[in-house]
């Protein structure tokens, strides 16, 4: 019996819909959580091609087909939480596509169990390049 993978990031389904949403109207796109202050530390949806990932990011997975990268610095100090992605009431960051749409994009997390630990330290976060 094999272990089954476990995901660094997944999404409630209120942020499913709002991803589903914002695809339809906007086409690809691409999350990134940076360590910075204010909007920042929020998680923001970019289009594809619209936020340059580079060597200090790391990608986490995917939520809802939308890759979600954030940056290494961030990711230390995260890498023992798996990041839930939500949608809730408020304005979103000022250059993410959630911004008109008067919902937000807000992490939430909890801790990697034992186990999980286990699984993600022998499948370390892809690097963006």
């Amino acid at each position: 019996m094999t272990e089954p993978d476990v995901a660094r990031v997944i999404a409630t389904p209120a942020a499913v819909a709002l991803i589903q949403q914002l695809a339809a109207q906007h086409g690809p796109m691409i999350f990134h959580q940076s360590g910075g202050c204010c909007d920042g530390s929020a998680p923001m949806c970019f289009p594809a091609g619209e936020f340059m990932v580079g060597g200090s990011d790391v990608r986490l997975g995917t939520i809802a087909e939308v890759p979600f990268y954030m940056s290494e610095s961030q990711f230390e100090y995260w890498q023992h939480t798996q990041l839930i992605i939500d949608a809730v009431p408020g304005n979103g960051g000022m250059f993410s596509l959630e911004r008109p749409t008067g919902l937000r994009f807000l992490t939430r997390s909890r801790l990697f169990e034992d186990a999980e630990n286990v699984w993600l330290d022998a499948h370390p976060v892809e690097r963006a390049e």
